[in-house]
Parts: C-alpha cells; structure tokens; sequence
C-alpha cells in the first residue's frame, strides 16, 4: 500500500463528496439524511482553513483521492475554543488497509499546528464498525455513550464518545 496524505485542495471536493455520500445513502455511520454536494464541501474546506483548522486527504498509489479527515470546532461558545470534532472517511473498498491509520496520524500531527488542545469524536456504535478501533489506536479514550441519539434507516442508534489530548496539560492556553 502506497498512501500520501495531504491537504485537500477544491478539486479535491468531488471525491470527497463521492465518499461521503456513500455513507450517508447506505449507513448510520454519519447522521446526515442529505449528502453535501461538492460545491458546500468547499466552502466547508475553506471555513475550516480560514481558522487554521486542517481538512487532509488520502491518495492512493494511482492519485486517487480514497479519504479524508478534518476537524471543526466541536461547539460555538466561546470556552469551547480550544477543542475540536474530527471527521474521518474512506472509500469502502479502501478499509482495513492502513489508509485510515495513515489519514489519522496525518490529521493528529496537523492538529498540531492549530489552536486545539482537546479532539473529540462522536461515533456510531454499530458492530464491525473499525472506527472505535481505529481511533484507540491513534490514543483517543473512551468518555461515554450518548443512547439512541439518532434515528436513521429505521433505527435508534448508540454514540460512543471518544477523546484526545493534543496538549496533555492542564494550564490555560495562551
């Protein structure tokens, strides 16, 4: 497996809405009834560049865009400044092959760079699901369960609320 991770760029946004509609028309995986077309994709990467936040793809051996990840801010109020929501996707026939561990150690390193000291991720408790995995192993921890937040497909479904420290203090950010 070859895998190159990078910023996603504004052509990188058709792929990236291929992907995710994937998810969003046949899973519970995102709670997102409507797909976002490419064109609200971009103006979602911009508004997260614009606040120094990262949205990477993953290309594959032949250029191909195969995934994505980015944080946004987790809530608007303003004490919440310093944490961040992440989001990670793959194509379906690029899972269980390191793209994902590849797309999420890029992310974390470039989270970095940004003003967050805390990640949160919100996922979808379904069984076989690799996310839970995925990011234990990136060292997020498990903080709690939200029960049958979402109904999608017919079904109630489970979140498991998992955590990240990028700074692992306690002091006031500067």
């Amino acid at each position: 497996m070859t895998v190159t991770i990078r910023p996603a760029t504004a052509p990188d946004c058709v792929d990236v809405a291929a992907i995710y509609k994937h998810y969003v028309d046949n899973t519970v995986i995102t709670f997102d009834y409507v797909s976002p077309t490419a064109a609200e994709w971009k103006i979602k990467r911009a508004n997260l560049i614009s606040h120094r936040l990262p949205f990477l793809v993953a290309e594959d051996e032949h250029r191909r865009v195969v995934g994505f990840a980015y944080v946004t801010h987790y809530r608007e109020k303003q004490a919440y400044a310093w944490t961040v929501e992440n989001t990670i996707y793959l194509s379906p026939d690029h899972t269980g092959k390191g793209y994902g561990s590849a797309l999420m150690t890029g992310l974390l390193d470039s989270v970095k760079e940004s003003p967050a000291h805390r990640i949160v991720s919100v996922i979808s408790a379904i069984p076989d699901s690799g996310s839970v995995p995925l990011h234990a192993k990136a060292g997020f921890y498990e903080v709690g369960r939200l029960r049958r937040v979402g109904f999608k497909h017919g079904s109630w479904v489970d979140c498991i609320v998992m955590q990240y420290d990028v700074v692992d203090s306690d002091q006031p950010p500067i």
